[in-house]
């Protein structure tokens, strides 16, 4: 029985949390990132558009995935559809509301390892509403570059606008938005 005891000690001593590598935190690279948007107009076409101001961290825990995370601030008034006169009206009262809400947060409750990715659910807040959502995370592979070690993930999923309190002109603009985030993070 005490060869046992040593054997086990032995393993809990190899295994032991200085020996696990650590989890790494990435800051997101805003010139190798995107958040994009595409709504359809009128049922008959889509408009595209996007957000120019938006920050990050994200950690991977590769031994133990339930303790990665992602957090994203987005700035509201950043919006860009190419048409000053839509963006405006988009960053008023009537949708947006950028003056009171001038921030869209994410924050992850969960993120589960799925083939190719994470599967990840957390709280996002808009126009004043929090909601959980779940998207999944394709990507994951790490390089080097100039010395610094990237890597980053894309993904693509649906908000419902009205979730969030934004339901004006439901007969020209779809309650759909599709969304498409691509983004790659520096190591700290």
């Amino acid at each position: 029985m005490k060869s046992v005891r040593y054997f086990f000690g032995a393993v809990v001593l190899f295994a032991s949390p200085s020996a696990m590598p650590a989890a790494e935190t990435y800051t997101l690279d805003l010139a190798h990132s995107s958040m994009t948007f595409m709504i359809q107009h009128l049922g008959i076409s889509f408009v595209h558009g996007r957000f120019n101001e938006f920050s990050g961290t994200f950690t991977i825990d590769k031994e133990t995935p339930a303790k990665s995370s992602f957090a994203m601030t987005i700035k509201a008034d950043s919006i860009d559809t190419n048409v000053k006169k839509r963006d405006d009206h988009l960053r008023s009262p009537e949708f947006f509301d950028v003056k009171k809400y001038p921030e869209m947060v994410f924050k992850s409750t969960k993120v589960d390892a799925i083939d190719g990715g994470f599967k990840v659910t957390g709280d996002f807040t808009m126009h004043g509403v929090t909601k959980s959502i779940n998207f999944d995370l394709k990507g994951g592979k790490v390089v080097q570059t100039k010395g610094i070690q990237r890597t980053g993930f894309s993904t693509a999923f649906i908000l419902r606008r009205s979730d969030f309190g934004i339901s004006a002109l439901p007969d020209g603009i779809a309650n759909d938005v599709n969304i498409f985030i691509g983004f790659e993070g520096t190591k700290k």
